[in-house]
């Protein structure tokens, strides 16, 4: 038999806590992919699977599975970002140094950066999409030895073979405040703006499942109790059957409220707002980031025209859906005025909701590499990397004014009289509670005055154990105490050809 355990590792905090939380806002989605990837045998041999999401347990019982296992083992730490990568190469030390055979890390940072002074330490790297690595990852730990690297030839597969999710136990969906389950309907992002890695992870070309596929997995939620489905694909409105799904899921009478991520260009798209509504859409992310078309484009996101934000609010209330804008402080040529100007035309705007983040070099990105050879960059320790933290030199805004503008602009968005009325504008019943248009609004205005940022994982922080207790394991199995500043991983010939290939309008 092979034991698999799959974990989405956490952080650790600025207090060198790892961020654990009584409660969690949203679920990890890659856990439940990964574990409905894992077949119960491969060749004879069964395999029990075990899922981890680390930000909700508030207990240290699943480390028991790490030590000394009584049959040959598998640890995946999955969906791993540079906040997560320090955190998941402790876990690894710690499970080799308790008797476990298999340790291998993939997810953004592996997919995107160099990890060359790490291999052949006992830790394997899936640098390529799970579809196409993890069978043979699975069948390398069963006959006994993995590879140093994963899908180093190619990050991404040209058509998706997904499998149906199926959803986590009911325990496990009560770890959350709404209990939410994300689907991959599609994946890939057509922009090539410059602070983005999805292009670097997924690539350019919009590829998506069969609808059959996602209708089951939307189907199985529904009978898990899954409250609310978060579709996770980046650019929801570019998905080419989005429309035949939305269909399907209203001839079917499914009525399960669900999340998506749209670009700016739905402004355009009446028709597929309104099939959203219709089919229970019940918010729509939009990455707004700026009201200067000069700072769009320095930062290659030309698709955004500022001049349609307006529009994508009044379609949104025209069919009952919940504008929800990302605005990001910090861009080079933002000045502590100039972000003011840009909350105060946000709330000339009015959407319903707006998360705030300060522009972070994310590691292997156009832009961390411009940042890097620039000398910009100022933080060397990767777990500050988390849309929150300073961590380069801003040629306008000290590394105390940019956390003081965004807690400020969240305190100043969500105000009283704003939460009661979008929440007495759009609220549904069906749509996971009040949660969604009060909890939300009311922890993000709290989190705020307590300066910490409302997106960080969840609610009521358990300590547990702490980044000192690994200290020395990564030490002795790595041979640092920070992880230097990686470089960019180069993507391989293929992967640079289909990206080339893919032209889309941006005006």
């Amino acid at each position: 038999m092979l034991c698999v355990v799959i974990i989405k590792p956490s952080k650790y905090g600025m207090t060198g806590y790892v961020e654990r939380f009584h409660r969690g806002f949203m679920p990890n989605s890659t856990v439940p992919y990964i574990r409905s990837m894992t077949p119960a045998s491969i060749d004879g041999v069964p395999i029990e699977t075990y899922a981890i999401d680390e930000y909700v347990q508030t207990d240290l019982k699943y480390l028991d599975l790490l030590r000394n296992p009584g049959s040959p083992t598998l640890l995946a730490l999955v969906g791993v970002q540079s906040h997560q990568f320090q955190r998941s190469l402790d876990l690894a030390a710690f499970a080799r140094a308790n008797g476990v055979e298999h340790c291998v890390i993939g997810g953004p940072h592996p997919m995107t950066c160099d990890t060359t002074v790490l291999q052949n330490r006992g830790v394997s790297f899936a640098v390529a999409e799970a579809e196409m690595v993890w069978l043979p990852i699975l069948r390398d730990a069963i006959r006994g030895e993995l590879q140093p690297v994963y899908g180093r030839e190619q990050r991404w597969a040209q058509e998706l073979q997904a499998p149906v999710v199926i959803p986590p136990s009911k325990r496990d969906l009560r770890r959350y405040f709404v209990r939410m389950l994300g689907i991959y309907p599609a994946r890939g992002c057509p922009f090539t703006c410059n602070f983005c890695s999805v292009i670097k992870i997924a690539g350019r070309q919009i590829r998506s499942q069969a609808i059959e596929t996602t209708m089951e997995s939307l189907r199985l939620a529904k009978k898990a109790g899954v409250r609310l489905v978060m579709f996770t694909s980046d650019n929801f409105n570019k998905y080419s059957e989005a429309k035949h799904l939305l269909e399907q899921m209203i001839a079917e009478k499914l009525r399960i409220p669900f999340f998506v991520q749209c670009d700016t260009q739905i402004a355009r798209q009446e028709e597929l707002v309104s099939l959203l509504g219709r089919a229970g859409c019940f918010e729509m992310f939009v990455g707004v980031e700026s009201f200067r078309r000069q700072t769009l484009l320095a930062a290659h996101k030309a698709q955004n025209h500022p001049s349609t934000y307006g529009e994508i609010v009044e379609l949104c209330r025209k069919y009952g859906v919940v504008s929800h804008f990302s605005n990001i402080l910090g861009f080079p040529d933002d000045t502590a005025p100039s972000v003011r100007e840009h909350f105060d035309v946000l709330r000339g705007l009015n959407p319903d909701i707006a998360s705030f983040y300060i522009l972070t070099p994310i590691p292997g990105t156009d832009q961390y590499d411009d940042f890097l050879a620039a000398g910009w960059i100022t933080e060397p320790n990767l777990d500050r990397y988390d849309g929150s933290t300073p961590t380069w030199k801003h040629p306008n805004l000290g590394p105390e004014e940019l956390p003081e503008l965004l807690y400020r602009c969240y305190r100043r968005f969500f105000t009283v009289p704003h939460i009661i009325a979008t929440a007495m504008r759009t609220f549904r019943p069906t749509s996971g509670g009040l949660l969604p248009y009060f909890g939300h609004p009311v922890f993000s205005r709290f989190s705020a005055w307590r300066k910490v940022h409302p997106m960080s994982g969840g609610m009521f922080r358990v300590r547990c154990d702490s980044a000192a207790d690994y200290r020395e394991l990564r030490r002795s199995r790595y041979g640092l105490d920070l992880v230097p500043l990686p470089k960019s991983l180069v993507l391989s010939q293929a992967d640079a050809e289909l990206n080339r290939k893919v032209k889309i309008a941006t005006g």
